[in-house]
């Protein structure tokens, strides 16, 4: 009996320490006959997650237990959170345990180098970690992402941002590799959809430091007041506590969390939730309905408050039904598998079950992603739950059948912000006198008519004029609020200049700075101030110089038309009332065409009144010689006009003229055009020069240095009114986008400053400003040009009534007069039909004569010869 006692209790110490190691470290206690293989797991028996990891994958295996009959051992490792430590628990699990399949860890930064250990054996990883570079699954083949990625978390963000119009976010996450490779990229992209971008990164070292401090005072003295935070809950709830201290949990700031530390708002104790009042959450949606989870959730329950007594909340939340569905993927796995590696990943990728999280199924070795999330507001003692936001829909304020979706978080009702105000935090703050803004200004101008920079030796000072200072300060006066501001100069490019803003040396540029696209990757523009567009400036030469047919000019050609008509007509009509009294007008219908357009002509250049035998011709004389008077006196001084003002014309007319030509052209030192010169307008870069003066342009166009000079046009106006004898535009005009300021993208104050700037311009104010300054370098002792404009007949168009009409009147008295001879005889008639005869054919020739026809006799009384000739 003494030696069985010592034998007997060492066989009740075994029987307890195997009991106490698979209550521990493993399930399945009701025997070793079922046993199917062994599964590990490493988790982070610290921190909440890892807590309801452990239960939650052991009480997965022990339902698997009864509803299959076959057991798995399950060994749970903790890895204290390093990575060393998970990579060597991993080798002890492999090497001694000889598991199947490894559950977890939580960080990338672990399950990387769990990875790289179980991929030498081929043995499943199924990592909880929530981002996985896409390059894992083609190095690590084994590897799976069995929790949902946060991507999608990141557009439910953006659509937060985009709900209250915020432009600028801060974004405060944990300084590791699966944050800053994976989240941040997305979160960017999410933003930049929704117009909105991130101001800075602000990168936190794992542990506590104190350059937490430090960068929060940073952030306290910067403009934006909206901050995303991505941090592990024990860092997250060292930033709260910090940023309360330091009053940055009041009114006018904005706090967006993710998860890990919204999903586990639950699990907080009171002082962390009193620090975190008002924050705004995102965490994942799981349903926690049906049969099946109201058990697991009862359970859950009351196993977590017996193993961890310390916790004051004994909920699961999301990572706990993760663990559950993994666990219980990798049993049905392996018994459908055999154990066998390969076998056992195609099945894992076969999954498509409906788990407590959701949906379980594996596309390119992670699982599906999570669609829907729910917005939470910490207020009071917990938080409040304020409704959803699904991928494809929007916001909702439930995610039944019937709910109604909405892109904006607005319907989701009053939000509780940090300090409890009514009103929506505007996202940033104004500069004060003690930190203005620091705005850039072009320090070597060339116009300095625009902006201009002079340096006070004697009183060390700097003074900044010009029409684009005098139309900022204009807009400054139109904005609701003060802002306080310093200007400073700049010595370089404007492409440089702009780059001054991306690089946060400046907090805006004034000045002559085009709107080009090329600079939108530094900053953004206001509405622009002056008018848009490139065009070219030639010097000019007369346009009457050596132009054969400048006699044509005075007269429009319908003019010119009109008058020959007129002229024509008159004449035929003479003829017709003098040819009885003239031989010269009889004969060969030849003979009579000619004398016809020799009377018209005569009758306008000679007085030929004593000749006339009619008093008919000599009233259609009389008008006829007045008109005609008032139209050569009208020619010669419209003639003389044009020969004597000089009309002045461009040297060059477009720009293929130039290339071909190989011409040198000219552009402003410092700007955009160079680039715009030779990628859009195709010049060549050896024929293009830069100058720093409008006296310069000026000398090098009247010099032939070059042929052309490309000024934007509100430069080219202010150019052409200083030197206006010399020069003129040429050529179209080429649209690019005028002169405007510039700002940070996403600056919060530049919707402010454009509308302010619309407010100048629509009160005439900036015309006002513009008109000042082109007459200050107006041309004061040269009128200018006007050119002769050619007459049309509307300025004679009562004239040529008049004679028109008299003649008309004269032909209609001479036709009544003679109508009983003309049809008894018909001898008029076939005057004209012979007339008509020889104008109809072509091919017929002159051979009638009208001296050949019969006279009547009864008529002869009546004819007389013409004494003299007309």
């Amino acid at each position: 009996m003494d030696k069985v006692g010592p034998l007997w209790c060492f066989l009740v110490f075994v029987f307890i320490f195997t009991q106490t190691a698979k209550i521990n470290g493993s399930t399945n206690t009701k025997g070793n006959d079922n046993v199917m293989g062994v599964i590990g797991a490493i988790v982070d028996n610290s921190s909440r997650i890892g807590k309801e990891e452990r239960l939650a994958m052991k009480m997965a295996l022990e339902d698997f237990y009864y509803r299959f009959n076959q057991s798995l051992v399950l060994e749970v490792r903790n890895s204290q959170g390093q990575p060393i430590q998970a990579a060597l628990e991993a080798m002890d699990l492999i090497n001694t345990q000889q598991v199947q399949a490894i559950l977890g860890p939580q960080t990338w930064e672990e399950t990387s180098l769990v990875a790289e250990v179980g991929s030498k054996s081929d043995i499943p990883i199924f990592s909880f970690a929530n981002t996985t570079p896409k390059w894992a699954a083609e190095r690590w083949p084994f590897l799976l992402q069995a929790s949902t990625n946060e991507f999608n978390q990141m557009k439910a963000v953006a659509a937060i941002v985009e709900s209250w119009e915020w432009q600028r976010v801060t974004v405060i996450y944990e300084d590791r590799d699966s944050s800053a490779t994976s989240v941040l990229p997305h979160l960017s992209n999410a933003l930049r959809e929704v117009g909105a971008e991130i101001s800075q990164l602000v990168a936190l070292a794992p542990f506590a430091s104190s350059s937490l401090s430090k960068e929060l005072a940073r952030l306290k003295e910067g403009q934006c007041r909206v901050f995303v935070v991505h941090l592990s809950l024990s860092l997250a709830d060292k930033l709260f506590e910090m940023a309360k201290r330091m009053k940055m949990m009041e009114s006018d700031y904005v706090w967006i969390t993710t998860d890990p530390v919204t999903s586990l708002v639950h699990a907080m104790n009171a002082t962390t939730i009193s620090n975190m009042q008002g924050i705004l959450g995102v965490k994942s949606y799981f349903p926690e309905t049906g049969g099946h989870f109201k058990e697991f959730h009862r359970r859950f329950r009351k196993r977590f408050r017996s193993e961890h007594p310390e916790e004051n909340n004994h909920e699961p939340d999301i990572f706990a039904a993760q663990a559950y569905d993994a666990a219980w993927t990798v049993a049905l796995a392996m018994r459908e598998s055999n154990k066998v590696p390969p076998l056992l990943l195609e099945k894992v990728f076969h999954s498509d079950f409906h788990g407590l999280s959701g949906k379980v199924e594996f596309i390119d070795n992670k699982l599906v992603s999570l669609n829907i999330f729910q917005i939470v507001n910490v207020m009071g003692k917990s938080y409040r739950e304020l409704g959803f936001w699904s991928y494809g829909h929007g916001f909702s304020e439930n995610i039944n059948e019937n709910a109604a979706y909405n892109s904006s978080m607005k319907v989701l009702g009053q939000v509780f912000w940090p300090g409890g105000p009514w009103y929506t935090p505007r996202g940033w703050t104004l500069p004060t006198s003690t930190n203005p803004l620091k705005i850039g200004v072009p320090a070597a101008a060339n116009f300095k008519e625009y902006v201009k920079v002079e340096y006070d030796q004697f009183e060390s000072n700097i003074s900044y004029t010009g029409f684009a200072i005098d139309v900022f300060k204009a807009t400054l006066e139109e904005l609701p609020f003060y802002l306080p501001y310093n200007f400073l100069p700049f010595n370089g490019t404007y492409n440089a200049l702009v780059e001054q803003i991306q690089l946060k040396i400046f907090d805006a540029v004034v000045g002559d700075v085009t709107i080009v696209a090329g600079r939108y990757q530094y900053a953004e523009f206001t509405h622009p101030y002056t008018e848009s567009g490139i065009v070219m400036v030639v010097p000019v030469i007369s346009k009457t110089s050596n132009r054969a047919w400048l006699f044509m000019k005075p007269f429009t050609m319908a003019m010119w038309i009109l008058t020959g008509v007129i002229n024509f007509y008159n004449g035929f009509v003479i003829w017709l009332l003098e040819r009885n009294n003239c031989p010269e007008l009889k004969g060969s219908v030849l003979n009579q065409m000619g004398m016809l357009i020799w009377l018209a002509f005569n009758t306008l250049l000679s007085t030929n009144g004593a000749r006339l035998h009619s008093n008919l011709s000599r009233m259609t004389m009389v008008v006829w010689l007045f008109v005609a008077l008032v139209i050569m006196q009208t020619y010669t001084a419209n003639l003389t006009s044009m020969l004597t003002v000089q009309h002045l014309g461009p040297t060059v007319t477009d720009i293929e003229t130039l290339k071909s030509s190989n011409a040198i052209i000219g552009h402003c030192s410092g700007s955009f055009l160079s680039r715009y010169l030779v990628e859009v307008l195709h010049f060549n870069p050896n024929n293009i020069k830069n100058f720093s003066s409008t006296e310069a342009y000026a000398h090098a166009l009247k010099n032939g240095e070059i042929a052309a000079a490309f000024l934007d046009v509100p430069l080219a106006n202010l150019f052409l009114a200083k030197y206006c004898t010399g020069f003129t535009k040429a050529g179209p005009t080429y649209k690019v986008g005028g002169f405007g300021f510039a700002f940070p993208r996403g600056s919060p104050l530049l919707s402010s400053i454009t509308e302010a700037l619309l407010k100048v311009s629509e009160s005439g104010q900036l015309r006002e400003l513009e008109n000042n300054m082109i007459t200050s370098a107006k041309c004061e002792d040269v009128e200018p040009d006007k050119e002769t404009p050619s007459l049309s007949p509307n300025s004679f168009l009562v004239l040529f009534i008049l004679s028109g009409g008299t003649s008309t009147i004269a032909l209609l008295v001479y036709i009544l007069r003679v109508d009983r001879s003309i049809l008894r005889h018909k001898i008029m008639w076939r005057v004209m039909r012979t007339i008509m005869g020889h104008w109809g054919s072509q091919k017929r020739r002159f051979s009638r004569r009208v001296s050949d026809l019969a006279e009547n006799a009864s008529n002869s009384s009546n004819t007389f010869e013409l004494r003299n000739q007309v």
